[in-house]
């Protein structure tokens, strides 16, 4: 269980957060939505250790993380595939992979044949060069790279965005997946609707920084969320 408790979050002089308290378990998908510009990159920046927060409690299966750095999060187990997926593009399919066995210890420093079951293209362009694939080829490819080091969580940030729609299907079903096994708790930001209602089993919105609702999908309706998320 990931447990974000009253999180308060600034950039200079200027609050982007405030008191924001999130639960994501294992097997479920917790949707983090909102308009843009209301914090929900920030939310998921500090829970991967890339910007402190200010205020408030973090914790991991019951044990707090006291403000981790981004390598200290990983180490815990929060896997982050960020807005823009961050391959390294003169890296090919193979060694952009490899780069996951940094929280690893080394006799598990090989890539899992489960990563290519998820991702078959991968197993294809292993040897081509990540800035060469496609936006929605270079999506798995990161998405993929946060699985090999086995997190606890997995956080994906607008994973849809710019991706065609076949591929946005397999991402789907890979999410689809991840949660059914039940060993990961996944918190997706995404800003295309109907993905993120199609996956989430809890909801939590985000206006001007602060949470305006947080509900189980079986206690929310579409439209109440359509509604919050238009504000």
């Amino acid at each position: 269980m990931l447990k974000v408790e009253n999180l308060t979050l600034h950039y200079g002089a200027s609050q982007i957060l405030w008191g924001v308290s999130l639960e994501a378990a294992p097997g479920a998908v917790t949707a983090v939505m909102g308009t843009n510009g209301v914090g929900k990159t920030s939310l998921l920046r500090a829970i991967a250790g890339r910007h402190p927060y200010s205020g408030g409690t973090l914790s991991l299966e019951g044990r707090v993380l006291d403000h981790p750095s981004a390598a200290q999060a990983a180490r815990a187990g929060i896997a982050y595939v960020p807005q823009g997926r961050e391959i390294f593009p003169l890296l090919s399919v193979t060694e952009n992979l490899q780069t996951g066995f940094a929280c690893l210890p080394r006799q598990h420093h090989v890539i899992p044949d489960r990563i290519y079951d998820l991702f078959p293209i991968l197993k294809q362009m292993k040897d081509r060069r990540g800035g060469d694939l496609s936006g929605g080829q270079q999506q798995q490819l990161a998405i993929a790279r946060a699985l090999i080091a086995q997190p606890k969580v997995l956080l994906l940030d607008e994973p849809t965005e710019g991706i065609q729609p076949n591929i946005i299907k397999q991402i789907g079903k890979v999410i689809e997946l991840l949660r059914a096994e039940g060993q990961i708790a996944i918190v997706l930001v995404e800003q295309y609707f109907d993905f993120a209602y199609g996956l989430a089993d809890r909801f939590c919105v985000l206006n001007r920084g602060e949470v305006v609702l947080s509900k189980p999908a079986a206690a929310v309706t579409r439209d109440e969320i359509l509604q919050r998320v238009s504000i």
